[in-house]
């Protein structure tokens, strides 16, 4: 491939490359290779093939500066200015150090019951079906039947007409904001927050109103002053495992929140996106609790299971539900049926509840290492709490430092890190940054450490 490249480099334009028989003489390849290496030239652009004349060297084309001067009179201004691109999303690569991404590493993931499952559902009907639009049946009753089995005696449980499946819990918001909040009006969310829920938010139109969250939880007097002062109908919040901060809310918390939601005649959003992953304590979904509809409650299996299976559900009751399936309706109509098989096939093998067991320990490993890595490496970083489940660390750092400037040092030096000010729907409260233990090779998590206890302490 290397020495045919090199060959039509330094043809001229127009030139016929040698058939495949001459190629295969003179590199020693088979048919199947060169065949292979002349599809992969020609989706690069280097080679065109003309059907009974041959394949030739394609002429490169001049590059000219283009115009696109007229769309800025044919978008207008945008209705709200949308967040760049989060830190979390940017790739890596073996080489580097990244403590930066949303996502656990493919070791901590069960791969064996996805590649299985992905296998079994492409041999099967729902590789050449369309799903309904609400789901398919038996996996929105397998997500109804697990909030049913943490709901207590006394509340109504969720069925499988509550539950509407969606392609990952970030179309899900989306969703919900448009159908529940609506352009222009107000929601308000913790502050800080995943990143996620502001980019849809912002894409909504939505007014966002941000309300100081801790290691507890929002204080239930600076939400209902929310709600009085700005009239919002609808809380976006993550009680278990909150991404970035990883905190966890108390019962007591929980129950007074929820009654601040209800006292308003609000929504509250839950979402549920690290239920998978408890290490010290399991999740409590707050919508276990409600049968009233005012909780709506987002639970996703893309990080738990797998990336590729962006796989989520929205459990809401009476016309709340109702909006929100029209909304998806307009946007994607429906979910890969293939996908759909495949999560509910992993998460109803016995397998699935064995890699669960197994996760929790793992992520502890990973949490208390790189804890003790920047205790060690980076004595100005601050954690408020330790986080008892979830992915990441939340670290304060002294204030006044230049978290781009340390980011852009972090990076030139190998090491990826998630500045704070991507979490805070407005201003930032302080100086941070989020760092994910369940990122690949925890092995060199001092390493990283070491790495951004210098760049802090601008040395070399």
């Amino acid at each position: 491939m290397s020495g045919l490249r090199s060959w039509i480099a330094q043809a001229p334009p127009g030139a016929r490359v040698p058939s495949n028989r001459a190629l295969m003489a003179r590199y020693g390849a088979s048919p199947v290779t060169v065949q292979k290496a002349m599809r992969t030239l020609g989706a690069l652009g280097l080679v065109e093939s003309r059907p009974g004349v041959g394949t030739f060297v394609r002429a490169v084309r001049t590059a000219r500066a283009l115009d696109y001067g007229w769309q800025t009179a044919a978008l207008g201004a945008p209705r709200a200015r949308i967040p760049t691109l989060s830190t979390a999303l940017h790739s890596s690569s073996p080489e580097l150090i990244g403590l930066h991404s949303g996502y656990p590493d493919r070791t901590l993931l069960p791969e064996r019951l996805v590649r299985t499952a992905l296998a079994r559902a492409a041999r099967g009907t729902s590789a050449m079906t369309r799903s309904d639009a609400e789901g398919l049946p038996e996996l929105r009753a397998w997500f109804a039947t697990e909030l049913a089995e943490a709901t207590p005696v006394g509340v109504t449980p969720p069925t499988a007409r509550d539950v509407a499946i969606v392609p990952g819990s970030q179309s899900g918001l989306s969703s919900i904001f448009r159908a529940l909040v609506g352009s222009g009006r107000p929601v308000l969310m913790e502050s800080p927050t995943y990143w996620g829920a502001i980019l849809a938010a912002a894409q909504a139109g939505v007014r966002t109103v941000p309300v100081p969250s801790g290691p507890d939880g929002p204080d239930p007097a600076d939400l209902a002053r929310a709600f009085e002062e700005t009239g919002a109908r609808l809380l976006y919040a993550q009680p278990n495992y909150a991404n970035p901060t990883g905190a966890q809310w108390s019962r007591e918390r929980a129950g007074q929140v929820l009654d601040a939601v209800r006292a308003h005649g609000a929504f509250l959003v839950e979402d549920d996106w690290a239920h998978d992953f408890g290490i010290d304590t399991t999740a409590r979904p707050l919508a276990a609790h409600d049968d009233a509809g005012h909780v709506v409650y987002l639970r996703s299996l893309t990080k738990s299971v797998s990336p590729s299976v962006r796989v989520a559900a929205v459990i809401a009751r009476g016309p709340a539900r109702d909006r929100i399936l029209a909304d998806r309706g307009a946007e994607s109509m429906y979910v890969s049926d293939l996908l759909q098989a495949a999560a509910l096939d992993v998460v109803t093998q016995r397998g699935w509840h064995t890699h669960l067991r197994t996760l929790g320990p793992q992520l502890r490993t990973r949490r208390d290492l790189l804890i003790d890595s920047l205790a060690e490496h980076v004595p100005d970083a601050q954690l408020d709490h330790v986080p008892r489940g979830g992915l990441h660390l939340w670290a304060r750092l002294p204030d006044g430092t230049d978290l781009d400037r340390l980011t852009r040092d972090c990076a030139a030096d190998g090491v990826l890190i998630g500045p704070g000010s991507e979490w805070f729907p407005a201003e930032p409260a302080g100086t941070y940054i989020r760092l994910n233990y369940t990122g690949p090779a925890p092995e060199r998590f001092p390493e990283g450490a070491r790495v951004i206890g210098r760049a802090l302490a601008g040395r070399p």
